[in-house]
Parts: C-alpha cells; sequence; structure tokens
C-alpha cells in the first residue's frame, strides 16, 4: 500500500490543485460572485445562484483546451464526451462556488501588507533594487488583459482562496500509531528459503494430443487469422522530389548572395562584467550621492589593480545575477541592456575599463573583456549553401504548382502510375505485405503506414476496380498515390503451419499446471509436516529491499501468517513455475530515520487531502447545492 502512495507522491499532494485551482484560473474569481446568472438552463445552484449550462460547456470546452494543450494529438475530445466527465466538471465549479461563498460569509479579507508580500514574491516583478519595479507590473498587466483594480482583485480573491483551505489542511494531523504501524512493516524483514518448481522440469511428462491441438486452434482462431494485405506500387510527390530537376544560375546565386548580406555576416560580439552599486532613480539625492562615492573608490582600487575587480565584485555588486561569478555578464547583445550601460560597453576597447556609468538601477563599474571583430563570408565559401537554399525555394514553388496538377493526373489516368511518375519524374516504388493497419514491422512513421493513406488504398474501388488511389496528403510536405498490383483476402493460417507453435503453447501450459499441482501438493505436505529439504540457501528480505527473491513472491511472502514459524505459503510465477515459500525468522529490521520522516510527511499530504474533500464536501451541504442530474445525461460535443 504505503509503496503506491511513495510512488504517487506528487500526485498526492498536489491534487487539490489538479482538482480545484486549473478550473479556478479558467473560470475566473469574478464569474463566482455574479449575482444574477447568464442565460440558460440550470444545471446546478450553489448557495442560491445558478450554474447555467452554457456555463458548463464552456467549462467543457476550457478543460478540453487544457488537455489538448498537456497531451496534443493523443488526447482525444470524446473523453469528456460523457455524462461522468461532464459531471466531474460540474462537480469542480460546484466546489469552487461553495468555497467562494465561505469566504464572502466569513469576510476574509487580505490586508495590503500580505498583497504587497505577494507581489515581491514574483521574480517577475521585482527590480534589481529588489523593489516592486513599476514597468514590469505594468508589462504584466498589458500581457495578461488586467486593469491595475482588476488584478488586485484577483490576487486578493485568490490569496483568499488558498487562506481558507490552507486552514483546513494545515489542521490534519497523522496518528503516531498509524506513522509506527506504516513504518514497522516497511522495515519488517523475514528470512525465507525458496523451493521452486520449474515449468521445463515438467515438460517431459505432458503429452499433446492431436485433438487439444485442434481444440486450441479453433477456441484461439483469431491468434491464427492472416489478415488481408495488398501488394502496391506508389509514387511519393514532395519538393525533394522535385528539386533534383530545378537548375540555378550564377545571376540567382549573386542576387541572393547581396539580398541575404545579413546572414553571412558574423557580427561583432563583446564580453562584459560590471559592479553595480544600487541606488534608485529616485532615491534622495544624499543617498544618490553615498552610492556614487562607493562607486567611485572601487572604480579608484580597479584602475590601481585591474586584478582585484572579480573579488571586488562578489564582495560589493548588488547585481545577484552576475555578483558570484566575478560581475561576468557574458556576451552582452545590443539592445539587451538598458541604453547607457549598453553605449558604454560598445565604446570601450578590450581589458577597458570605464568611468562610473550611471542608469536607473544605480552605477555601474564596467570592464569589457573580449572583443570578437565582426566579418562577412566570401560568396565563394557560401555558394553552395545558396545554391541549396534556392533550390529548396524553386521546389518549394514546383511542389504548391504541382499539387493539384498532380491530383488531377491520377484521377484521369486510374489504370497506372506511370503517367504522374514520367510528367514529374518520379520514382516508381514497390511494398507487399501492407494490411488495413499498415506495415507491422515497419516504423508507424513510414508513409505507408499512415492512416490516410491505408484508408485510401483499402477503399472498393482502388481493390475491387483497380484503380489508382486518390492523391493522399500525409502532412509534412507529401501526396502520394498508389495503385494495388495484388491483393490477398483475409485467410486462416492451416493447421498444419501453426501445428508445432501450438503444440509449443500447449506444453508451456499444460507443464505449469503441472507444477502447480505438485507444487501445491508439497505445500500441503510441508505444512502438516515442516521440513527444510529442498529448499534454497536461505535469504533475507523486506518489502524495502525484496532482492534475492522473484519479484511475485515478495507479496505472497510478506503477507504470510508467521503466528507459527516456520510458516508455509506458495505462489505461482508465472512463466516460471511454482514457488514453495518457508519463512524461517521474523524481525523488525533497521529502523530508517530519514524514511520514516519522508514517510510522515507523505501520510501528512493524504490525511490533509481527505481533510479538505471532507470539508468541501460540507461547505457544498451548507450552500444547499442542489443539481440538475437529467443536464448531464446528454452531453454536448467537447471542441
Amino acid at each position: 500500500m504505503f509503496e503506491y502512495i511513495r510512488t504517487h507522491q506528487r500526485l498526492m499532494q498536489f491534487l487539490l490543485l489538479l482538482i480545484i485551482f486549473p478550473s479556478f484560473a479558467l473560470f475566473g474569481v469574478e464569474s463566482y460572485t455574479r449575482s444574477k446568472a447568464a442565460a440558460g438552463a440550470e444545471v446546478a445552484t450553489v448557495a442560491g445562484q445558478a450554474i447555467t449550462q452554457q456555463e458548463l460547456e464552456v467549462a467543457v470546452r476550457n478543460k478540453a483546451d487544457s488537455l489538448r494543450q498537456a497531451y496534443g494529438p493523443q488526447f482525444d475530445p470524446k473523453m469528456l464526451n460523457t455524462p461522468e466527465a461532464r459531471a466531474s466538471i460540474l462537480d469542480e465549479i460546484v466546489a469552487q462556488r461553495a468555497i467562494t461563498a465561505e469566504i464572502q460569509k466569513e469576510r476574509i479579507v487580505i490586508p495590503d501588507r500580505v498583497l504587497v508580500n505577494d507581489y515581491m514574491s514574483n521574480p517577475a516583478l521585482v527590480g534589481a533594487d529588489g523593489k516592486l519595479d513599476k514597468d514590469k507590473f505594468e508589462q504584466l498587466l498589458a500581457r495578461s488583459g488586467y486593469t491595475k483594480a482588476g488584478y488586485e482583485y484577483e490576487r486578493r480573491q485568490t490569496l483568499a482562496f488558498q487562506q481558507l483551505i490552507s486552514a483546513v489542511q494545515n489542521t490534519a494531523i497523522v496518528p503516531k500509531s498509524v506513522a509506527q504501524r506504516i513504518a514497522l512493516l516497511s522495515e519488517q524483514e523475514r528470512e525465507v528459503q525458496l523451493m521452486i518448481l520449474k515449468n521445463t522440469d515438467f515438460a517431459s511428462k505432458v503429452n499433446i494430443t492431436d485433438e487439444m491441438v485442434k481444440a486450441y486452434y479453433e477456441k484461439n482462431a483469431a491468434n491464427f487469422e492472416v489478415p488481408e494485405a495488398v501488394k502496391a506500387e506508389y509514387v511519393t510527390l514532395n519538393a525533394e522530389a522535385l528539386a533534383a530537376q530545378v537548375s540555378v544560375n550564377d545571376t540567382e546565386v549573386s542576387d541572393f548572395y547581396k539580398a541575404n548580406a545579413k546572414q553571412f555576416t558574423t557580427e561583432e560580439q563583446r564580453s562584459a562584467r560590471h559592479i553595480l552599486v544600487a541606488v534608485s532613480d529616485k532615491a534622495a539625492p544624499a543617498d544618490k550621492e553615498k552610492a556614487r562615492a562607493k562607486a567611485q573608490a572601487l572604480l579608484e582600487q580597479i584602475r590601481k589593480s585591474p586584478d582585484v575587480f572579480a573579488k571586488l565584485a562578489k564582495e560589493n555588486s548588488d547585481d545577484p545575477g552576475s555578483k558570484e561569478a566575478g560581475g561576468d555578464l557574458g556576451i552582452v547583445a545590443k539592445n539587451a541592456m538598458v541604453k547607457p550601460f549598453e553605449d558604454a560597453v560598445f565604446r570601450l576597447k578590450k581589458d577597458e575599463i570605464s568611468d562610473l556609468v550611471q542608469t536607473q538601477y544605480g552605477y555601474h563599474i564596467i570592464q569589457l573583456t573580449s572583443l570578437s571583430a565582426g566579418s562577412v563570408k566570401p560568396l565563394a565559401d557560401v555558394k553552395d549553401q545558396i545554391v541549396a537554399d534556392i533550390k529548396k525555394q524553386k521546389a518549394a514553388k514546383a511542389y504548391g504548382e504541382a499539387v493539384e496538377a498532380f491530383t488531377d493526373a491520377v484521377y484521369q489516368q486510374p489504370d497506372s502510375l506511370k503517367g504522374v511518375a514520367d510528367k514529374w519524374k518520379l520514382k516508381i516504388e514497390t511494398a507487399e505485405g501492407i494490411t488495413r493497419k499498415g506495415i507491422p514491422a515497419a516504423p508507424a512513421t513510414l508513409p505507408l503506414n499512415n492512416p490516410k493513406f491505408l484508408k485510401a488504398l483499402f477503399a472498393d474501388d482502388v481493390i475491387k476496380k483497380n484503380h489508382n488511389t486518390e492523391a493522399v496528403d500525409i502532412g509534412g510536405g507529401n501526396v502520394i498515390a498508389a495503385h494495388v498490383t495484388e491483393y490477398k483476402a483475409a485467410s486462416r493460417r492451416p493447421l498444419d503451419q501453426v501445428r508445432q507453435l501450438i503444440v509449443t503453447r500447449l506444453t508451456e501450459e499444460e507443464s505449469a499446471k503441472l507444477a502447480a499441482t505438485e507444487g501445491k501438493n508439497r505445500l500441503a505436505a510441508l505444512q502438516k509436516t515442516p521440513s527444510a529439504e529442498g529448499f534454497a540457501a536461505p535469504v533475507t528480505i523486506s518489502r524495502t529491499k525484496p532482492e534475492g527473491v522473484p519479484a511475485m513472491a515478495v507479496p505472497q511472502i510478506m503477507k504470510a501468517d508467521t503466528r507459527q514459524l516456520p510458516a508455509m505459503t506458495g505462489v505461482e510465477i508465472p512463466g516460471m513455475g511454482y514457488a514453495v515459500i518457508r519463512v524461517n525468522k521474523v524481525s523488525d529490521g533497521t529502523p530508517d530515520q530519514a524514511r520514516r520522516s519522508q514517510e510522515q510527511q507523505q501520510l501528512a499530504s493524504i490525511y490533509a487531502e481527505q481533510e479538505l474533500s471532507a470539508y468541501v464536501e460540507a461547505l457544498k451541504k451548507k450552500a444547499k447545492t442542489t443539481l440538475n442530474k437529467t443536464a448531464l445525461t446528454a452531453p454536448q460535443p467537447a471542441n
């Protein structure tokens, strides 16, 4: 049990976030406090406020969008198109409304100091001086579409939400007896001996008759079916195939080189380091003068002994991003720094140290540590690359122009691909053993395994009338057409072909049965008269250290009744045989304090989630929640 908890710790700890917070963000806090419901049939009421059908549909779409972003093409919108899924989403909305109603009823208010601390905890809003950066704050508002008042309202509501549920979660107490019991179970050690009766040792005793083979063949007919398959010729139209037919002259190369000169130019690169003595541009004159004097003193030390720059940066710089690196900023790109700083960097010579540079962050001392001059690659050096680029452009254009004509030609000449292959100089390729699921041994990304292509390949007119397939766009700039040259209907492999395979499978099954029967008989005898004869050497295992025995045997060993030792038990191990198990000793094992502490935390998280779940259910009842279950029986499409 606890192994599951341990391996799913993150899931357990963030259950609340997965269930409540995402939807809270999707719907917006303000929607929970509206006095009037949106138009549409009511699917629920909470604290006297309606949740409409329209709101539920928006929630379903939002959930679908969220899952689509998380799982990409693996997500199937039909997963949400069920009464159960819609009921789950509605339950999330109900929980949010019930919690919000409780916040309003209890008049939970977030003080200004808490709101300020929340802002300051967001690194994206804090400037180099460690204070709230007005420009960054306005940029955040612009990106999110909030007004200042709207953002403040949203944060206060979210913080109130967190404050309420945290108060519930933090009251969870794990009984010491439970934690102690789980710790002992995890650490308990058992000395065991195994007697494994291998399936292979009983193979010689198995007698497989013709009747058994025939019965297995009929019962498992689906296992021996050969699906319908085709052999086909196909051609693929893409820009790559057309590129070989494209030519490029010297004038085109020269024009491309001139028009794209920047592409072949390496810009000058400068690396620098700096020391920042921070002071706000809105600080009092005395504070500015104090900062300037400190910076000037540092500058004078550096001018006397440039080698101390890194040491002084570590000791004095107020820039947390570069301080520990001796002020090193790495490569300084243009338009990446504030203008006074950038201007200074691009005026300096290598190893030169600037005068004091003042920005809105304070006073900087800058040293240019490296300088790499820019350069332009000669045309001769990049001609091959340019030719390849122009060919790609021309081929892409040719491909775009050819697709429609290719599609028409495949349709107008339905009995062969030779015409389209000759016209566009395409190679006719051949593949066989193509089933409705493609070529099983080939990668799923193979064009012939494309679902759209396979659907076209097995169309009635392609199979029965021997027509070309339609031209199929399989993505990635590829259009493919095929012609079936041989068709094999679905069939079943003859019994004679699979007889030996069946005999082998039956022998394995019967051997396992004989091993299990013998094992159970020996176990029964040993339970009456315990003996160590025939067992392997003893090994000591625990739930956390199961090495030394087959994994399938561990659960059986640890749940064996050990009130009387030695204890005997047994278990079938698929593919191996039957294990008769002798438990000789049981001990508490060595306490692992680090592990116990971790388990205590995990248990606390589980108890906290249980407390919170119960609390939310109580709030739903308190808010006199009513549900219109009939509104969930006819699911709407989740697009």
